[in-house]
């Protein structure tokens, strides 16, 4: 097990006394101090927003620097406005964008050099300390679930439920973020390093897992009316104060997330019989909620 892992969770159960070796998750995050939680950066989230309501997605420039960039271009020009979802695919994936292939692009550009994985040098990294099938280590890089090779100096974001992607066609630079899909399923891990990955929905999960599921191959819906039509993408930064939603997302390189993951691997919950003794780095929530007043 990771010694710098096990160093932040001793540090926690010391100050923290009313913890228990292996305390919920609920436990943890209730004992924890507003220096373990940061402010979304407004001009790093987007509003999708949805007749049902508004799906909130931060962003990950430290991983996809260009296509962040073209996705709030893309943003900023209103190109997702009056767009639709096109493509529910039960346990995978939900993907919106130009099914008609009309909408004109005037600032941003229509595709980009992929950007699969990033240096690992200077990344702040904590270290899931369980072993994963797809990459030699995992963990967490402010707030997103990351993978690292520390062989080939490189890191990536991996597929999670929530993670956010730009669509492509076969050529890997065929993306750019005017197509995006997010995960609905459980973790297509095996999608990791070929697909460009540029944020997570942090709140709204719930409207996009319910879409109805497409009929036609790879869950694209045949007719439009079957889809769910956008009403706006907007960046936060440009709505007015009063219509966003404030949210702070837990830091993953405090001893409080240190005690969150080791709730997680060691459930101590009444109705848990068995402790797994081990968690996958999709299965550990890194937890949001609305500032304390």
């Amino acid at each position: 097990m990771n010694r710098l892992y096990l160093a932040a969770v001793s540090a926690l159960l010391a100050t923290v006394s009313s913890l228990a070796d292996a305390a919920a998750m609920a436990d943890v995050l209730a004992a924890s101090k507003p220096s373990d939680w940061r402010p979304l950066d407004p001009a790093r989230t987007v509003y999708l927003e949805l007749s049902s309501g508004r799906v909130i997605i931060e962003l990950a420039p430290q991983f996809a620097p260009n296509h962040v960039a073209n996705i709030l271009a893309l943003v900023h020009e209103g190109y997702f406005d009056g767009l639709a979802f096109m493509r529910s695919q039960d346990n995978y994936v939900v993907q919106w964008g130009d099914a008609d292939g009309k909408r004109a692009i005037r600032t941003a550009k229509k595709t980009l050099p992929a950007e699969f994985a990033r240096s690992a040098a200077g990344l702040p990294f904590t270290q899931l300390p369980d072993p994963d099938s797809y990459a030699p280590q995992v963990g967490y890089s402010d707030g997103f679930a990351v993978a690292r090779d520390s062989a080939n100096g490189t890191a990536w974001l991996t597929h999670c439920y929530g993670t956010v992607g730009a669509g492509r066609d076969n050529d890997a630079d065929s993306g750019g973020g005017t197509e995006l899909y997010v995960v609905i399923g459980h973790s297509p891990r095996h999608l990791d390093r070929n697909v460009t990955l540029v944020g997570r929905v942090v709140q709204g999960m719930e409207l996009l897992s319910v879409l109805p599921r497409g009929t036609g191959a790879a869950g694209f819906y045949e007719t439009a009316q079957e889809r769910v039509p956008i009403r706006a993408m907007r960046v936060a930064a440009d709505v007015p104060e009063s219509e966003r939603v404030p949210l702070e997302v837990l830091r993953t390189d405090t001893p409080t997330f240190a005690a969150v993951v080791e709730a997680r691997r060691n459930r101590s919950e009444e109705w848990f019989k068995y402790k797994a003794g081990r968690v996958e780095v999709c299965n550990v929530p890194v937890a949001v909620r609305r500032p304390k007043s």
